[in-house]
């Protein structure tokens, strides 16, 4: 269980990373959180420090995004359903003590990298942790915590699933059990795959994304769906890259989804013709991100996505590689 002590009266600061929803193969099923190689921060982080009363404060470049409203924020809604638990557990309400918190919205919205789940799981995971620190428990186990999580998720997204909020919570690569006692299940990686994540700019609801999507799936494909994500991890378990890579194509989503995506099939072209191993949408879109077993080969991709994909000056590329740690924790 993540667990860090001894943080009451402190500014506890939680980051969760983004996330690739889906991973091609894997419809709401499979998900993968990422680390910028270069160090770049590429999620959400949450202050947390002890107050007279609750307030929540937004900041970071997309602020301006998010309602103006402070209790129209899902952050509040996580800090409000905290504080519900804690005195269901029987905690008086005069023992738990308020707080400060600030979101520094560092992702975009509609951007297919997991930015609501981000949110939330920074919110969620510094709760768990901070009234750790001040009960000497946390309220919550950390599969408690996810079917949490989803349930909040599912407010903004209008269904419940796990594929962002579970890797960015966990790290690595999940997939969903969504058992009440296993929520999702973390996946061996190739350590030497290089993740190209480049968001264009625009926005995609995942309302709007799923609505495009056909309401039946026809015997074939639903064969072919699960042919693919059994062969896939039991390639992970066995270190098999290569037949890995060839099940990564998505017969669900990318059909109808990719016509919301301005030069998709130009940028799948490029990067399977320079080197990269599988090339898909991340989560709704409008980020794509390409699998690559170099480094040369990803920044080269990353470098013609810049240059081609990304459409105005709020879009970005980078070169990733799995976040294996997930949401994490500090203090000062």
């Amino acid at each position: 269980m993540k667990q860090e002590s001894n943080m009451q009266n402190k500014v506890i600061t939680a980051y969760a990373p983004a996330s690739i929803g889906n991973v091609s193969l894997g419809f709401d099923l499979l998900g993968a959180a990422l680390k910028p190689i270069d160090g770049s921060l590429l999620g959400d982080e949450v202050d947390l420090s002890i107050a007279e009363q609750f307030s929540l404060q937004v900041k970071g470049r997309f602020a301006d995004k998010l309602p103006a409203d402070p209790a129209s924020n899902i952050v509040t809604r996580c800090y409000q359903h905290f504080v519900k638990v804690l005195e269901q557990q029987g905690n008086a309400k005069a023992d738990i003590p308020a707080l400060s918190m600030t979101l520094y919205k560092h992702l975009p919205i509609g951007s297919g990298l997991g930015s609501s789940a981000s949110s939330i799981v920074a919110a969620l995971h510094g709760l768990n942790q901070f009234y750790a620190g001040h009960f000497g428990k946390a309220p919550f186990s950390d599969n408690e915590l996810l079917l949490v999580m989803g349930e909040l998720e599912g407010q903004i997204s209008g269904s419940i699933h796990y594929d962002n909020v579970a890797p960015c919570f966990l790290g690595g690569l999940t997939l969903m059990a969504e058992y009440k006692e296993q929520i999702a299940l973390q996946l061996p990686v190739f350590k030497n795959w290089y993740w190209v994540s480049c968001y264009s700019g625009i926005s995609v609801s995942t309302a709007a994304a799923r609505e495009i999507l056909p309401k039946h799936v026809s015997m074939p494909d639903a064969i072919q769906f699960g042919r693919q994500l059994a062969v896939f991890t039991d390639a992970l378990y066995r270190q098999d890259e290569q037949l890995a890579a060839a099940m990564m194509r998505d017969v669900i989503a990318e059909p109808y989804r990719k016509s919301l995506l301005p030069k998709f099939d130009e940028s799948r072209a490029y990067a399977e013709q320079n080197g990269a191993l599988a090339f898909g949408i991340s989560g709704s879109g409008p980020t794509v991100f390409a699998v690559c077993d170099n480094l040369q080969n990803a920044q080269d991709i990353n470098q013609w996505l810049t240059d081609n994909y990304i459409q105005n000056d709020t879009g970005f590329s980078h070169v990733c590689q799995l976040d294996q740690n997930g949401a994490t924790t500090r203090q000062s």
